[in-house]
């Protein structure tokens, strides 16, 4: 081999050499660049991340606000065309046989509410006041929560329950008659009403005076109705005619002659409303008929007094707490009208009185604010000494006439 000739070898292999190096160079640059293309990818990766959380964050937002819209949707708000207040209720008022001094105490108590009270002498069915007549005497109103005292009276009767029988009313929830009547609960009710059936609760109603008359040849007065069957059962049947009283209507005479049969031991008298000193003279009680109620009332009477001292009837003691009342409320409302209603009688032995107030109109109206209002009339009534004085009337029940039905 010649010098030119391994000069040209060697340069051929050191041109070989320089590519190889070339090839690796490139091949190095290249892995390089691929370095900071995944620093680009990951910051993009964390740019879309971010973005999709901002996104997400609208998206619950704008889930959260919509249904916030749906929940304000659906809120139902009561719309109420009654008032609650009036003036000049007593036009009209026959008041000449009346006692003025419970008169008075009601019409002071009352104010401008839009309602009536009634006052009966619970052991003879004298009608001692009435305010706003032409309310008292008119086709009444659902009763709410005043029927479970019907309902309840039924139960006892039928040995259904006890004041300490507790119906289960839900997982974790247990309740006996004296605090479902104390706070009104109208689960515990609506059980009662579907135990006993419509035709057993009706039959109860009736005897106790729901339906008929209260009073005895009393100008303008109207009846109650009740239904013949239960109403349906879209509309809550049975239970919610036990629980609210739905589908009945009852007057204030019709409550207060119930309670005055609660009061005196079980004598369910006519009302009787006199309308002239001389009738006052020689009134005579007329009896409808004898209730076999004797030993329910004590099983009765624990709840109505757990409602005025610690239930929906606790208003009551703001103004009154000298003398022991019983009572029970109740609070509804129908085709635009919110009833208020208030039954109670004081658990004396001198100046028994049975006292109901009837309250409708909006929102202002309830069975609290009714305890309320006899709260004030028992007030005034005590500072007239009402009950230190003894009755005036005949109250033997043993020396009143039974009489036919006018």
């Amino acid at each position: 081999m010649t010098t030119r000739q391994g000069a040209r070898r060697f340069g051929f292999l050191g041109v070989l050499i320089g590519w190889l190096l070339c090839v690796q160079a490139l091949g190095a640059a290249h892995v390089n660049t691929r370095v900071p293309s995944t620093t680009r990818t990951k910051s993009a990766r964390i740019h879309e991340s971010q973005r999709t959380r901002r996104r997400m964050g609208r998206l619950a937002q704008s889930r959260r606000s919509a249904t916030v819209h749906a929940r304000h949707r659906r809120r139902y708000y009561e719309r109420f065309h009654t008032s609650s207040f009036a003036e000049d209720m007593t036009a009209g008022d026959l008041t000449a046989g009346e006692d003025p001094i419970v008169r008075q105490a009601a019409i002071d108590a009352l104010g401008n509410m839009n309602g009536t009270v009634v006052a009966v002498e619970p052991d003879n069915g004298r009608v001692l006041a009435m305010v706003n007549q032409k309310l008292a005497l008119s086709s009444g109103a659902q009763p709410c929560s005043t029927i479970k005292l019907s309902v309840a009276l039924a139960a006892l009767s039928e040995g259904l329950v006890t004041r300490d029988t507790e119906i289960t009313l839900g997982r974790r929830s247990r309740m006996n008659l004296t605090e479902a009547l104390a706070h009104s609960n109208n689960a515990y009710f609506e059980a009662l009403g579907r135990k006993m059936g419509f035709e057993k609760v009706a039959y109860y109603a009736h005897e106790y005076g729901l339906g008929e008359l209260a009073g005895y040849h009393i100008p303008g007065e109207q009846a109650g109705t009740y239904p013949d069957e239960a109403i349906p059962a879209r509309l809550g049947g049975v239970g919610k005619m036990c629980s609210f009283g739905e589908g009945i209507s009852m007057t204030p005479l019709q409550l207060g002659a119930m309670v005055s049969a609660i009061a005196n031991g079980g004598t369910l008298y006519y009302m009787q409303h006199p309308s002239s000193p001389e009738q006052v003279a020689s009134y005579q009680p007329r009896i409808k008929r004898q209730l076999d109620i004797g030993p329910e009332i004590p099983e009765l009477s624990d709840g109505m007094a757990g409602a005025v001292d610690y239930g929906t009837a606790r208003k009551l003691k703001l103004n009154f707490n000298e003398e022991s009342i019983l009572g029970k409320t109740g609070t509804c409302s129908h085709a635009g009208t919110r009833y208020g209603w208030f039954a109670s009688y004081a658990n004396t032995s001198a100046g028994r009185i049975v006292v109901v107030v009837f309250l409708q109109g909006g929102r202002p109206t309830f069975g609290p604010k009714a305890a309320e209002i006899a709260g004030k009339m028992y007030r005034s009534l005590y500072d007239h000494s009402f009950f230190a004085a003894a009755p005036a009337l005949p109250s033997n029940t043993a020396a009143a006439r039974f009489s036919a039905r006018p």
